[in-house]
């Protein structure tokens, strides 16, 4: 076994802990649950943070003229117990709300009502809101997907396969705030690469720091000394998210930490774990951390430009040992083989020169071709079963995903593959791979229901508040060609009080247009189209009841919808 990869999961029990609720862990992803123990910090006189509220922290300036909020949580519930810490502190009236980037923006709400009034500047970046938009239409089944899995969502909260912590926050969502009330409120004041702002009689100087979202701002306060950011977390940076984000280029998020060095501040606040004071540590630390990045970015090139294997690279690259020394430079959240591939692909796609990898056969061909070439599915098991006995976990869960892969696996093949996997997660840091390998155990054992997660579906609440074209145009990627083929019709949407939009289904696509000119008109309630989209209602039923009404040649009309799947066009 290479020993390069030991950091990933260790390859015997000794690091492996079972803790008062029964789970079983690695202690070091154990002990992140001390770093992000929940604690109302005061920075300094004036500057307070909520840490272990949630999945992210909630900060609170005092400025002359009031208090600046900084990101709002995932919901309603979230923030409002964050407001209710503040006033055990401070009565002063909230006068503005800033947001770092587009992930914790739900719980503004909250500020609302605390302010009693919805007349409050909210800054962010200007692609906050177009972030927020594409996380919740075309790519949201698996955006969603991945969310479940890398956060623990499906996880018991006891037992061997409960949750610890999820790496950046004890849950995605604290279940003491169900149920969870999550309204996206734009900011109403918006800039781009920097600004100068004075916000509550505080200037404010903001730089670009792009991390794990192009929006991501730093807010420097030169008065306080106080730098409030998203890029130095309570763990390793996360180039790669299991969960399967945009690339997080390590070049651009260097830049970040070197301005944020550059500020000299007294104190770091930041969007995951508790806040750090005093220029040295800060120094210290920062410097510690945005070193390990670049060691990453820097061996990985290094390497690739040898011609090694994407898959190889993780054998031939490791974090020096220091970095374990501090929890901020740990892989208590993804794993350094895992960032070394994501920058090889980030940097050239897909094919890394692999000959295999060119043309490759299609898995469950593929993996009956190996089985067959092993001896058959019995020798496959009895080989997957004694790598697993000598912990050669790596062999034995490629082995297993042969059995599950091809057409002859069964339910003992599935299990099989799950105790790979919980034995992966049980002996692995980062939080992330423990989840994902529980959830996906979990599911191979048909504890869990995920079928829900492999299929699109449109949220009715969501189709109401979003622009009328956002759930229009998210038919395209439900289009299914072979049905398409032969149709050219173009079908506008009128909304009440919406402005209009169109399909024009064509080519075996479906391509966005202002609706003009079309073949056909279909009117409704913004309401009723929510209610098709997301099944509660047939459109063929609509259209008779009157509540939709078609301008133009109806059949065609839904003969041509009936080619996206979409269960209320059926």
């Amino acid at each position: 076994m290479a020993q390069n990869l030991d950091r990933s999961f260790t390859h015997n029990d000794s690091e492996t802990v079972t803790l008062p609720r029964g789970q079983i862990v690695h202690q070091r992803h154990a002990q992140q649950s001390e770093v992000l123990a929940r604690r109302f910090y005061q920075v300094r006189p004036g500057v307070w943070t909520l840490v272990g509220n949630g999945l992210s922290n909630q900060t609170f300036v005092e400025g002359p003229e009031g208090i600046i909020a900084i990101d709002t949580g995932e919901s309603t519930e979230e923030m409002r117990e964050a407001i209710s810490e503040l006033r055990q502190h401070t009565d002063r009236p909230i006068v503005a709300v800033l947001y770092t980037h587009f992930h914790y923006v739900g719980g503004t709400e909250a500020v609302y009502e605390d302010a009693n009034s919805r007349s409050m500047p909210i800054y962010g970046h200007e692609k906050v809101a177009y972030n927020r938009n594409r996380a919740t239409s075309e790519i949201s089944t698996t955006y969603v997907r991945g969310l479940i899995e890398q956060f623990a969502i499906f996880l018991p909260d006891s037992g061997p396969d409960g949750n610890v912590n999820v790496g950046l926050g004890h849950f995605y969502r604290n279940p003491d705030h169900a149920p969870f009330t999550s309204v996206f409120i734009p900011p109403n004041e918006t800039f781009g690469s920097r600004a100068a702002l004075v916000v509550a009689g505080l200037p404010i100087e903001v730089t670009e720091a792009p991390s794990d979202a192009d929006d991501s701002v730093t807010y420097w306060f030169p008065t306080l000394g106080v730098a409030v950011h998203n890029l130095v977390w309570p763990v390793l940076f996360n180039i790669f998210a299991i969960r399967g984000e945009e690339y997080r280029d390590p070049r651009v998020l260097l830049t970040g930490l070197d301005h944020l060095l550059a500020l000299k501040p007294e104190h770091l606040v930041a969007t995951h774990g508790p806040p750090m004071s005093g220029a040295d540590e800060i120094q210290q630390r920062v410097v510690k951390y945005r070193d390990s990045i670049q060691f990453l970015w820097d061996q990985s090139v290094r390497h690739i430009n040898k011609g090694v294997l994407g898959a190889d690279l993780g054998d031939v690259i490791s974090l020096p040992a220091q970095t374990q020394d501090d929890f901020i430079t740990s892989e208590g959240y993804g794993v350094a083989e895992h960032h070394v591939r994501q920058i090889r692909s980030g940097l050239f796609g897909w094919f890394d020169g692999n000959e295999a990898e060119l043309f490759p056969l299609p898995s469950n061909e593929r993996a009956r071709r190996m089985i067959t070439g092993f001896g058959g599915q019995d020798e496959v098991r009895a080989q997957t079963k004694q790598a697993l006995a000598d912990d050669d976990l790596r062999w034995a869960t490629e082995l297993a995903t042969w059995l599950v892969r091809s057409e002859e696996g069964d339910s003992d093949d599935r299990k099989l593959l799950a105790s790979c996997l919980r034995t992966i997660a049980q002996r692995t840091s980062a939080a992330n791979i423990r989840s994902w390998c529980l959830t996906r155990a979990l599911s191979l054992e048909e504890k869990i229901n995920t079928t829900s997660l492999y299929q699109n579906n449109f949220n009715r609440i969501q189709v109401i508040l979003s622009p009328p074209e956002s759930s229009v145009n998210m038919l395209r990627v439900l289009l299914v060609p072979d049905l398409a083929n032969g149709i050219d019709f173009h079908i506008a949407f009128k909304f009440t009080d919406q402005p209009i939009t169109g399909l024009h289904v064509r080519n075996s696509v479906a391509c966005p247009t202002g609706g003009a000119n079309a073949d056909a008109t279909v009117e409704c309630s913004i309401e009723t189209w929510a209610d098709v989209l997301a099944g509660d209602t047939k459109l063929a039923a609509a259209v008779a009841d009157g509540s939709v009404v078609i301008t133009g040649d109806a059949q065609q009309v839904l003969a041509t919808l009936a080619v996206f799947e979409v269960e209320g066009f059926q």
